[in-house]
């Protein structure tokens, strides 16, 4: 499945000076590490963020939101924000910044 261009572009832009990202394909679409970890990512024409497990409920129940499961065994900790949650540049810099926020506390691999 191809990813959503316009998507990555927009999180390019707005992360262009991070230094510490390193984008990677991944799973059909494309994806941005921290140390090894995914923080954010683009599956399709949605927005991927590890948020944790313990903002995962939480993040759950916000709109425009869904578990992560491309391959019906959903990732605890991961969730997707569909095109409607990361529309605007302000919405999608917030997500994007949760998972690198957490991706930063994980250990480096």
């Amino acid at each position: 499945m191809a990813y959503d261009e316009e998507l990555a572009r927009r999180i390019r832009k707005l992360f262009d000076e991070a230094d510490e990202l390193e984008e990677k394909a991944m799973f059909g679409g494309i994806a941005w590490m921290v140390g090894g970890n995914l923080a954010f990512g683009v599956h399709g024409d949605s927005l991927i963020v590890r948020v944790g497990p313990e903002k995962y409920g939480e993040s759950l129940r916000l709109p425009h939101t869904s578990v992560f499961d491309i391959t019906g065994r959903a990732m605890t900790g991961w969730i997707m924000v569909d095109s409607k949650g990361c529309a605007q540049d302000a919405e999608l810099e917030s997500w994007a910044r949760q998972g690198l926020e957490f991706a930063r506390t994980l250990p480096e691999k």
